[in-house]
């Protein structure tokens, strides 16, 4: 249970908001490197933490990324000229390099030197891992962009997609770190007599870069099933990341979720292999199976299966095959996001249980440091920037090992992450 002022701490993320300011200190996702083409095709619409924003490629490939309102009478520059070294607002004329200054005010006489006084908010960008990423915040506290892995690697060893999702940013970061709803919503069939435990037991450590959920499964009885544990560990990228549990054969992911307004976000998935090219079958599967990728409409990147359809629904397949009948993990997990009670949950009805652990915990670590930065704290996990080189695990391992021992084994090469004892 959350209280009602704390959830509406949590929830609102638009300007002069506490959650807000806090997702403002991180580089955060904005758009796709395929939504920004070259610069005679125009800017792009970017919506993001409640404002209303264009991005541009410049000819040097640059891309800038500004508030949409020309500062003169406030016409949208989703209108504007790019020129290939700025953007040049159709109404008046003025123009405006990605760093916001303006350079030329046709109508205006040079000797008044009015330019020189007018700047258009603009942000700094990277384009990393098939996106373009932003920071937002204060210019004196912009941190060192994240040292992600996936940022280290070549552009073939990378595959990002986006969706828009119909509810507020949280009741996507909470189903994610989540572990204990895998055994039930997502089951393809009702496994009889599984030796594995479904009741996890969980710790939470503190990291650089946020938190580490933890996950311990053991045989039924309690004790270790063939003297292994399964384990499945989650990374909180703070303030809205997870690395979704993998085995080590498989490509690592990281999910963002990024707030347009307080009712609907966009979900970043960015999928990668540290040591080889993607392979066709990965591709297919980030493009067809709507595990972790979703199939969107271009325009809007509204999923094809959405609330508006039922998530195509099956029923028959519900009642014999799967629990859900919705087809794919990943709608699976917006359906039961996007209706908990309304687009914003109304966590104060909650009667949370001991699975929620993780959820509890990230909560609180939030709220923490919320009421940090209103007594003049910032918070570490920005500055901490090669923490954020990690791998999620999903193992099972000699019950003789620690959770830091399979940990550590699954991190890639120079991780520097140190962890709780």
């Amino acid at each position: 249970m959350l209280s009602i002022e704390d959830n509406e701490l949590l929830t609102r993320t638009g300007p002069g908001t506490a959650m807000g300011d806090l997702f403002r200190r991180f580089w955060l996702p904005v758009a796709l490197s395929s939504e920004v083409g070259p610069y005679v095709e125009g800017p792009t619409k970017v919506s993001v933490l409640g404002e209303k924003l264009v991005a541009f490629r410049n000819k040097d490939g640059s891309v800038g990324l500004v508030d949409s309102a020309c500062p003169h009478r406030l016409a949208n520059l989703y209108w504007g000229r790019n020129e290939g070294d700025g953007l040049r607002c159709v109404y008046h004329g003025w123009k405006f390099d990605k760093e916001g200054n303006c350079l030329d005010q046709p109508a205006e006489s040079e000797e008044t030197c009015f330019k020189e006084h007018v700047k258009l908010t603009a942000y700094p960008t990277r384009e990393v891992g098939g996106a373009i990423w932003a920071y937002m915040g204060p210019k004196d506290k912009q941190p060192p962009f994240p040292a992600f892995e996936f940022s280290l690697v070549p552009d073939d060893h990378v595959y990002s997609s986006k969706r828009l999702q119909l509810c507020n940013w949280l009741q996507n970061l909470e189903g994610e770190l989540d572990t204990a709803h895998v055994q039930q919503l997502h089951q393809h069939e009702v496994v009889e007599g599984s030796m594995v435990a479904l009741a996890p037991s969980y710790e939470i450590k503190d990291t650089g870069f946020g938190m580490l959920m933890i996950a311990r499964r053991e045989g039924k009885d309690g004790t270790p099933h063939e003297g292994k544990i399964n384990w499945r560990m989650t990374p909180y990228i703070m303030p809205a990341g997870t690395l979704i549990p993998q085995t080590p054969d498989r490509p690592q992911h990281l999910t963002f979720a990024v707030p347009v307004d307080d009712v609907t976000m966009m979900g970043y998935t960015v999928s990668w292999r540290p040591d080889k090219p993607l392979t066709a079958e990965d591709m297919r599967r980030f493009t067809e199976d709507d595990i972790l990728h979703l199939r969107v409409d271009p325009k809007t990147f509204l999923p094809l299966a959405n609330i508006h359809n039922d998530y195509m629904i099956d029923r028959k397949s519900q009642a014999t095959e799967t629990m859900t009948g919705i087809p794919g993990l990943r709608l699976q997990d917006v359906a039961v996001q996007e209706d908990q009670a309304g687009p914003i949950s109304q966590r104060h009805r909650e009667k949370l249980g001991s699975t929620d652990m993780a959820i509890v915990m990230m909560r609180r670590k939030l709220l923490d440091t919320l009421k940090g930065m209103q007594n003049g704290v910032e918070p570490p996990q920005p500055g901490a920037h090669e923490s954020f080189n990690c791998h999620s695990v999903f193992a099972e391992e000699s019950s003789d090992l620690s959770w830091q021992d399979v940990f550590r084994a699954a991190q890639p090469e120079g991780s520097k992450i140190a962890l709780e004892a």
